[in-house]
């Protein structure tokens, strides 16, 4: 395998200077007049979008999801030349099921959070059923290069022949 293709561990660590900049930016939005009763007719209305901007700036504590994302064991890799992000959490139930979960873009590893407890720790959420669970997930807009789009046939094959099982 060549070192593009090595397997690394990942942390996300957004330095609080990016943080800090972002809500400067945001504090000086220059906001469009909003069209009379267009509502979300030229896609989102002017008042959802300083509502959410202002979430951003002033309610949003990205230390938190950090935190949280940080939990799980993060890697990336090279499939096809892309760069991949990927959670890779194991079971510890002995012969537990493999499983790959993947989402597509705009998409990210948020959307199956929730599901992760539940399926390395089957028993800690009253199951029985063993098993392991292996995530991948293209790296998205915003967190670094994203890459090409289409590595999904790659996607299976490369996790098989890395022995992600």
């Amino acid at each position: 395998m060549d070192d593009a293709a090595a397997i690394r561990p990942y942390r996300i660590d957004i330095p609080q200077a990016d943080l800090d900049d972002l809500r400067d930016r945001l504090a000086r939005t220059r906001w469009p007049d909003q069209l009379p009763g267009a509502g979300w007719d030229y896609g989102i209305a002017l008042e959802d979008a300083q509502e959410l901007a202002e979430y951003w700036r002033t309610g949003y504590d990205w230390r938190v999801h950090e935190r949280r994302l940080n939990s799980f064991p993060q890697f990336t890799t090279q499939i096809d030349g892309q760069a991949v992000h990927f959670l890779h959490v194991r079971s510890a139930e002995p012969g537990a099921l493999p499983l790959i979960m993947t989402h597509g873009w705009p998409g990210s590893v948020v959307e199956f959070m929730e599901v992760i407890g539940p399926l390395t720790d089957p028993r800690g959420y009253g199951a029985t059923r063993r098993m392991r669970f292996i995530w991948s997930f293209r790296r998205s807009r915003g967190s670094g290069s994203p890459g090409r789009r289409g590595t999904g046939a790659g996607t299976c094959r490369v996790w098989h022949a890395r022995g992600m099982s």
